[in-house]
């Protein structure tokens, strides 16, 4: 049986939820800040979710939110260093992050549709 803390594509995404609510503590941008760090959780909870299900479908479903989390926070990232609410360095970085774990979601993703 795999264990979710052996996942990577799972600790980077937990890692990124972190940087980004960390980035954002004293942000006033109330709406944004609330909107982006949502979209960061999201992405190791649903893979957290998914895991646990019992189903090669069921995970694949959860990846899929997960993965679609992913290019929701890439999109608040490129608005959020657009808007000033970011260092461009930085943002560039988280981006790239985001960017990554969508791909490692979609290799496993792959793996468990060729699994059912």
């Amino acid at each position: 049986m795999e264990a979710l803390e052996n996942l990577d594509v799972w600790k980077r995404a937990c890692r990124l939820s972190v940087e980004l609510y960390k980035a954002f503590t004293n942000s006033k941008e109330y709406g944004f800040r609330d909107q982006i760090t949502r979209s960061a959780l999201s992405i190791p909870s649903n893979i957290a979710e998914g895991f646990e299900r019992d189903s090669p479908r069921s995970k694949v479903q959860y990846l899929k939110v997960a993965k679609g989390s992913c290019g929701e926070l890439w999109t608040q990232l490129l608005i959020g260093r657009e808007a000033g609410f970011l260092d461009s360095e930085r943002s560039k970085q988280l981006e790239r992050e985001a960017k990554e774990i969508s791909k490692m979601l979609y290799g496993l993703i792959r793996h468990y549709q060729n699994r059912s």
